[in-house]
């Protein structure tokens, strides 16, 4: 009995090692399922320009840019752990039907861009593309809204506590990468093998931009009380926008729900004086 007993603390205690030596492996999936560039907003009708972001440690990004004629403002949009920009197209019409421009682009390691995905490269590229909106298009800082989906909303509100957007949209956001991964993995101390952060209710209390929280009750991924949780650590002004559906259809299932609590808080924080002049 004693030897299974040790036999099975062994194997635990290989499995441990794995997991803390590979963890970057289970948050980041740029290959799922394809790094490569399979559409582009061209295949909805939009126009739009490649753009090339090179972050502070000398990394090259890309990106797209969809303009919106007479735009109220623009999106900077951060994209979960799996898959690239040409998968987010629905979520580009979305946008550009509420009337703003968009920048999206791939984490280092991600689609066309170079390097490998990292906690604090990620903040970088967080940053690069924020200077590129600023700094190169000449955008208002007040004009933009960050906006960030899973993991990204952990990215869009790191950056929002380091600067000054117009508003902040987290999307099926997670508390935290150790909070999530004790409910992921119960039966390991995830909270103490979690090398990587991403803390994003922290980021909250450093925002002072008013922030929207999107969150469904039936995401499979990332349960409802981290959407409950990140709204109340949330300065006001702020609203909560509960959708159903699961963590990666839950906007296109809530369809016309999700588009007016969209609009409804664009328009309350990013007031939209040509409104009229679009369909």
């Amino acid at each position: 009995m004693l030897n299974v007993i040790l036999i099975a603390a062994g194997i635990y205690a290989v499995l441990l090692l794995i997991v803390y030596l590979n963890q970057s492996s289970l948050l980041y999936l740029p290959g799922m399922p394809s790094r490569e560039l399979t559409a582009s907003p061209r295949d909805i009708g939009l126009i739009h320009e490649d753009v090339r972001l090179l972050t502070d440690d000398g990394v090259d990004l890309h990106g797209w840019y969809i303009p919106t004629e007479r735009a109220r403002g623009t999106l900077l949009f951060f994209h979960g752990n799996a898959g690239i920009i040409s998968h987010r197209l629905e979520s580009l019409q979305i946008f550009h039907q509420l009337g703003l421009n968009v920048l999206i682009f791939d984490y280092r390691g991600y689609g066309q861009s170079q390097g490998q995905p990292g906690e604090r490269g990620t903040q970088l590229d967080a940053l690069a593309a924020w200077h590129h909106l600023v700094d190169i298009r000449g955008e208002s800082p007040d004009r933009i809204v960050l906006f960030g989906r899973s993991l990204g909303g952990a990215l869009a509100a790191w950056l929002a506590a380091r600067v000054q957007p117009g508003a902040l949209i987290l999307e099926s956001a997670f508390i935290s990468v150790p909070e999530l991964a004790a409910e992921l993995y119960w039966w390991l101390p995830a909270r103490l093998l979690s090398r990587l952060q991403y803390n994003t209710r922290n980021y909250l209390a450093e925002v002072h931009c008013p922030v929207q929280v999107i969150h469904s009750r039936e995401d499979e991924i990332i349960p409802y009380r981290h959407g409950q949780s990140l709204y109340e650590a949330a300065h006001p002004p702020r609203t909560f926008l509960e959708l159903r559906g699961d963590h990666n259809t839950g906007f296109i299932v809530s369809g016309d729900n999700y588009m007016r609590g969209l609009e409804t808080f664009l328009t309350a924080h990013l007031p939209d004086p040509l409104k009229e002049h679009r369909p």
